[in-house]
């Protein structure tokens, strides 16, 4: 799996707050993605696609590991402690929470999983379209626990986040034939624009307004692709990360485009690329030797 773990989360966050405090006081986050962005949603489902154990968590509070992609918190934790929310956020398929937990920030989240539904068939994971359906079960629940009128305002205002895509290039259309011989990699980044288009349309039709869309780091140089490229020295593979520019440039040109079109949206592209690789050209700035 593509994890995304690297201190751009830091960059991000700051990014968040400001476009929060540009807009209103964020009362929720919630969130929608991959191993970039699960709190342990997998650890509920029968995948091999879990993190449930050490070394992973082991710089989370009391050493645990708990389903998340990393040592400790990840990037939705920090941005929602920043926002002013609480230090983390749940996985909404985990049992130790409820309604009341989730009403200021949940993760419907699948590490491996992808915009394309063949994406999360390979590790069988949850695909987009059920990170939907859980989303509109917590609608539900949560209009049940805080009424109507206070429920349709805290989604209005929480922050919607979302991160994918890496996955469906790196562990769909590159290691899989099926993709390949139905699409150009040019063609196979606009039907994942397309579906994150609709994705969108459909949270703003569900009442979010405040949308964040994560783009894709430079997945030729995720530890996995580099230890890979043999032919090229163990050295970034530059072609994937050239599809993760294009692909990149595409859903920030999507973000204008929506920003006209949904009224009342207030979506902005957060782009990791640029930030991942200054850390990747310069580790000893953030404590790597």
């Amino acid at each position: 799996m593509a994890h995304m773990y690297t201190k751009w989360l830091l960059l991000f966050t700051q990014f968040l707050v400001l476009f929060a405090k540009i807009g209103a006081k964020v009362p929720a986050l919630i969130v929608f993605g991959d191993s970039s962005v699960d709190a342990g949603n997998n650890n509920q489902i029968p995948t091999i696609a879990r993190s449930n154990f050490q070394p992973y968590g082991r710089d989370f509070k009391g050493g645990k590991a708990t389903g998340r992609f990393s040592n400790g918190r990840i990037a939705t934790d920090f941005i929602s402690e920043a926002l002013g929310l609480k230090p983390i956020i749940p996985a909404y398929l985990d049992p130790a929470y409820n309604i009341s937990d989730f009403a200021t920030g949940v993760t419907f989240a699948s590490a491996g999983t992808g915009y394309d539904n063949a994406t999360s068939n390979v590790l069988s994971v949850i695909p987009l379209w059920k990170e939907l359906e859980y989303y509109k079960e917590f609608q539900k629940k949560l209009r049940a626990n805080l009424g109507e009128t206070q429920a349709n305002q805290r989604i209005t205002e929480g922050l919607h986040l979302i991160s994918m895509g890496t996955n469906d290039f790196l562990e769909n259309y590159y290691t899989l034939p099926r993709r390949q011989s139905q699409f150009t990699i040019t063609q196979y980044e606009d039907f994942l624009v397309g579906i994150a288009r609709n994705f969108i349309k459909e949270l703003h039709g569900l009442g979010a307004r405040k949308i964040s869309l994560g783009g894709v780091p430079p997945m030729g140089c995720l530890p996995l692709e580099r230890a890979t490229n043999i032919i090229g020295g163990n050295d970034c593979n530059q072609k994937y990360n050239t599809v993760a520019l294009e692909f990149n440039e595409k859903l920030r040109k999507m973000t204008v485009e929506l920003n006209k079109e949904l009224p009342g949206v207030k979506l902005v592209f957060s782009n990791p690329y640029y930030v991942f690789m200054y850390i990747l050209r310069r580790p000893s700035l953030y404590g790597e030797l």
